[in-house]
């Protein structure tokens, strides 16, 4: 007999990292009304910072919750920040990306703004401090290379590895591997573009696949072991479940 929760016992939360930018909030509240659609129970959508509700006050109720980040590598806020604030008996899905489905919305976001498959592409990311985040990275690249059938560089804003500056060659499409606009987007559309980027493509933004994704993930939480790692963090912390 299985007695793991059905995903009417507990309420999703999708946590995105919020922003200065209102256009950036808007599409973590789109992708979570598409989420609620698919998903049958309480859907609730939360920040990390910037924006209300914060995570942390997002379940006034105290009820156990499976959280998913709508965030797109393992990095502090999904290794630390998120399951030091969270109540006993929360669930952690592990951070959104990488996965083929993001891979393939990038593909769409490229085509969409006149690139060709089979242009060499460079994706650009915000970046992070930590290992995993880095390897996330990384599989997102190849993941992306094989989405779009051509050879993808890596960038960063932030943190690990490389800037646009360095990366992106004259006739390059750029690939911003980011969920919503806000002030990384316009910095590397200029950083890019003066390095002689031909296109920079849309971010991700709402889409029914990420939405599915997303449930996804939750469902996948459903009846994991307790402290199972959560995703691909570095160091003692990270367990699946909070308390």
């Amino acid at each position: 007999m299985n007695d793991a929760p059905r995903p009417a016992d507990r309420p999703l939360v999708t946590v995105a990292h919020g922003s200065r930018n209102p256009d950036g909030n808007e599409v973590a509240r789109a992708i979570t009304a598409q989420v609620a659609a698919l998903w049958d129970g309480p859907v609730i959508g939360a920040y990390v910072e910037l924006c209300e509700p914060v995570f942390a006050a997002a379940l006034t109720d105290g009820a156990p919750a499976v959280v998913v980040p709508l965030l797109f590598s393992a990095g502090t806020h999904v290794c630390h920040d998120l399951p030091d604030r969270a109540a006993p008996g929360t669930l952690f899905a592990p951070s959104l990306g990488p996965d083929p489905v993001l891979a393939q919305v990038q593909a769409q976001r490229l085509r969409a703004a006149g690139a060709t498959p089979g242009e060499p592409v460079t994706m650009v990311a915000t970046g992070s401090l930590q290992d995993a985040a880095q390897d996330d990275l990384e599989r997102a690249r190849a993941l992306l290379a094989d989405a779009w059938g051509a050879t993808v560089r890596l960038s960063t804003m932030t943190g690990q590895g490389r800037r646009p500056a360095d990366v992106v060659r004259p006739g390059d499409v750029v690939s911003p591997y980011l969920l919503a606009p806000g002030h990384f987007t316009r910095l590397l559309t200029q950083q890019s573009l003066d390095a002689g980027a031909r296109v920079v493509a849309d971010v991700l933004g709402p889409d029914p696949a990420i939405a599915a994704l997303v449930v996804d993930r939750a469902r996948g939480e459903l009846g994991s072991r307790p402290c199972e790692r959560l995703g691909r963090c570095d160091g003692p912390v990270g367990c699946r479940t909070r308390g």
